[in-house]
Parts: structure tokens; sequence; C-alpha cells
């Protein structure tokens, strides 16, 4: 009985390499295809391949583990995971695009600009609309606070950090009056944006009645600054009329006339007019994603008069539906541009399209400068931005380090006409894993009005140089370079 049972197990051991090694290239076949198929980046594609079978099993657990992008997979699963609103059921879809109102762009080196932006974001351009740029939290958090006072009807606010500080206190204050005057309030946070103190301030506004919802709750260690499908907007919308955006947190570190300890410099804007009703749409899909709850109709629209001369329209960027559009209206805009680009940006990591993009400009004869703070509040982000400026430099590009107190402000401006406002960073973070919400204007008087800002900034600021760039020491230039190796993930 015990030789034909070992006789067998002989048999079955010889036949396992075989099947090891059959198993072994299914895999990579399988591996292998999945990397053909899905990279966009054919160097990316062909390194992928290349350690896939030049190092069996391992290359095939590598790719598995970081080769495969789940954060695009992941956001559209959750987003038709949870409901979201339908617009034909009175949610109050803002107005359709009228001709006439992108015909005054008619002739102008951006008119392919406002298809390119309508095609890729799915949202009219709509004129009538009042933008009023309102600098750092002494000037920002007043206008809201007063127009939190004044809500007779619905406030919503969502914003990446809610601290639980004097600011966040003021805003919780204002809210809880809007809440004993019978408004209507919602309140998102990010819920790695929660953590940004000690302090968390949701369970402080659920104690105050306050309807507050966190986005994504997220087991993370509360210090992680890197996570990602994070909701990284900063929208207030009052009665549906009045909306505030732009780059500002509820932080007190932005209110410098009350002398912070650690100053941060940010822009923040007041917007009026028919384009108010996208900031709304935005917030309500968040809400809905997060809660269930779906605003629609009154008290969380109403219709809108025109109010001023911009032409503006929101960009909201996430890995979900809306996968890539900034980054696509960035290229766009820089490739309209005929004779300046004015970046200004706290965290800067462009991938290769932008940098080739702004050198194209610099060559075409754009004067295309960049501002960026000269101390991050990102240690490892400012090495890895670093690392990649003298690809810039090379073509004729400007780039100016602001002094502090650091600089948190996200603008861009093209020909002194076009404005790109909003949360959105020049980083992979913003442009491919994390939710943003921008607003892309056009008009001249608020173009050369933030021009004039920009330039101030730059006044102030000093010139970085090919020339500093070569004599980083050689410590200094591995330990940029090591960390640019993260930056799709910073």
């Amino acid at each position: 009985m015990e030789q034909p049972l070992f006789a067998a197990m002989d048999q079955i051991l010889a036949f396992w390499p075989y099947v090891v090694t059959l198993l072994i290239v299914l895999f990579s076949l399988l591996a292998t295809g999945h990397a053909v198929l899905s990279k966009r980046d054919t160097r990316a594609a062909i390194g992928w391949v290349g350690v896939i079978w030049l190092a069996p099993i391992l290359g095939v657990l590598l790719y598995v583990w970081l080769g495969i992008n789940r954060i695009e997979r992941r956001a559209r699963s959750l987003r038709t995971e949870r409901p979201r609103p339908d617009s034909s059921s009175g949610l109050g879809e803002c107005p359709a695009e009228v001709p006439d109102q992108a015909g005054m762009l008619a002739g102008t080196p951006l008119e392919p600009l406002v298809k390119l932006v309508r095609d890729v974001t799915r949202r009219p351009l709509l004129a009538g609309n009042r933008v009023t740029p309102l600098v750092s939290g002494d000037q920002a958090y007043p206008a809201m606070l007063q127009a939190i006072d004044e809500a007779a009807r619905s406030i919503t606010l969502t914003t990446y950090i809610f601290d639980h500080d004097p600011a966040g206190q003021r805003f919780q204050d204002a809210l809880r009056r809007a809440m004993s005057r019978h408004v209507e309030v919602r309140v998102l946070i990010d819920n790695v944006g929660t953590h940004h103190r000690w302090r968390p301030i949701p369970r402080w506004l659920r104690r105050a009645g306050i309807p507050c919802a966190q986005f994504l709750p997220t087991l993370i260690p509360w210090r992680f600054q890197y996570s990602n499908l994070r909701s990284h907007r900063k929208i207030l919308v009052v009665d549906g009329r009045i909306g505030f955006t732009g780059g500002m947190n509820i932080d007190e570190r932005t209110c410098l006339e009350r002398r912070p300890r650690h100053p941060v410099q940010d822009l923040h804007f007041r917007v009026t007019g028919p384009v108010v009703a996208q900031f709304q749409e935005t917030f309500v899909d968040d809400w809905a994603f997060c809660t269930g709850e779906l605003l629609q109709g009154q008290p969380w629209f109403s219709t809108v008069e025109p109010d001023g001369p911009v032409l503006a329209r929101g960009i909201p960027g996430g890995p979900d539906d809306d996968f890539e559009t900034l980054r696509l209206t960035l290229l766009g805009a820089i490739a309209c541009a005929r004779s300046s680009v004015l970046v200004v940006t706290p965290y800067f990591l462009p991938d290769a399209s932008l940098i080739a993009a702004l050198n194209v400009a610099a060559l075409r004869g754009v004067q295309v400068d960049i501002v960026l703070p000269a101390e991050s509040d990102l240690a490892l982000v400012q090495w890895a931005s670093t690392a990649l400026l003298w690809q810039v430099l090379e073509r004729g590009c400007r780039v100016w380090l602001s002094p502090p107190p650091f600089d948190h402000t996200k603008l861009m401006l093209v020909d002194e006409l076009w404005t790109l406002l909003g949360s959105a960073n020049w980083d992979p973070r913003s442009l491919r894993l994390n939710f943003e919400f921008d607003v892309e204007c056009y008009d001249r008087e608020l173009a050369t009005s933030l021009s004039d800002l920009v330039r101030s900034k730059i006044q102030q600021s000093r010139p970085l140089s090919m020339a500093e760039m070569d004599g980083r020491s050689l410590p200094i230039r591995l330990r940029d370079g090591v960390a640019r190796l993260f930056s799709p993930y910073l």
C-alpha cells in the first residue's frame, strides 16, 4: 500500500515545478496585459512589463501592489454606490449657456478655451457674475460671516480644514445663530482635515445642533498629510445666491492682523451671479454622496439675476467623473496664451506634460512667471519641487520665491483676461487624487487687478536662477532627487 502511495506522490512532485512555472507565466501574462491596456504613459508600461518578467513572482506582486491605479476606480465605485441628485426632480440646475455670452470672446486667442473647458466639464459658461478678491482671513472671514448672519433660507459650507480655534469658533457661533433663525444649514468637512488640530470640530458643531458630515471617514493616522481621495474643496453658499470659494480654509493662521504664531497668506473670493448655482450643485452632489440626503429645490436653489460683467464657470475636479478636468484646463489655457502666464501656487509638482506646455509657451515668447513660497509648510514637497525646477528654468520660465509668511494662494492668469481661482494646487494630489473646485473667469478688469496683486508679490520675491540650482551641494541634490521619486504621491 505504501509503495503505490509514494509513487503517486513522486509523480505529483515531478509535475509540481511545471505547474508553478505555468502559474507564474499565466499571472505574468495577465499583469502584462493589464499594464499594456491601462498605462497611459508608454515608458511606465515598458518599465512595468520589464519588472514583471525580469523579477518573476516579485514583479507581479509589485505591480499588483503599486502599479494598479486604485484611486480612480475606488472613487468611481464609491460615487456609483451612493445616491446622486437628479436634476430633473427640482434640483435647480444652473441655466444653460447662451451662445452670445461665449461669443463675446469670438476672435480672441482664448475662444478655443471656452469650448475645451465646456467639453471636459460638461458645464456652461455663464455671464453676469461679480467676483471680488478677499485677501487673507482679515478680509475673507468678515465677509463670509456677514453673509451667514444675513442668511434667510439656507447655508451650505464645505471645507478641507475647519479648525477649532478662534476663527472656527466665530464660524460655529454664526452658524448656530443662523440655525436659531430657522435657516437650513449643512456643513461638510473632510475627515483628514478635521484632524488638522488635536480638537476636531465636528462634535462641537453637532453639540450646537448644526448638521455636519465628514467626507470619507478613514482610520489613517490623524497626522497623515498625504492621504488620497480627500475633499479639498472650499465652498460656502448662502441662500443659493452668494458664493465664496478659493484656497482658504477656516484657520486662525490666515488672520494676519491677529499676529498668529504661524501666519499663512491666502486668497479667497466672493462671487455673485448665475455661476453660484454651479457652486451649489457641487456641494449638493458631495452632500448626497456622504449622507444620502438630496438637497433639491428651495431653499437650496434660487433664481439668480445677473450681477456683474464676469463670464464664469465652475470646474469640479476629482478622480471620479471629473478625472483630469483641471489638468486639461491648465494645458488648454497655457496653449492659448499669447503674452503672459502667471502662476501662484504653494505646491508645484507638475507632470511632464504641464512642464512641456510651460516651456513651449516660454519658447513662443510668452512671459511665464511662477511664484512659489520660499519656505513651504511641507518639507518633502518642497524638496521634490526644487528637484524639478531646473526643467522650467532652462527654457526661459521665471521662478520667484516669495518671502514668509507661507503663501497658500492658488491662482493662474493668462493674458490679463482669463483667471483660474479655487482650491487646486499644481501637484498630482490636486490634479489626480483629490476632489477640488475651481472657477474660470473671463474678465479683463478682474484679471488685471489680480495680475497687479501677483506682480506686487513678485516685487517682494527673489528670482531663482539656474546657477543657484546648480550650486546646491551633492547631498542636497540627492535629497531633493529622492524626494522627487515620491512626487506622484505627494
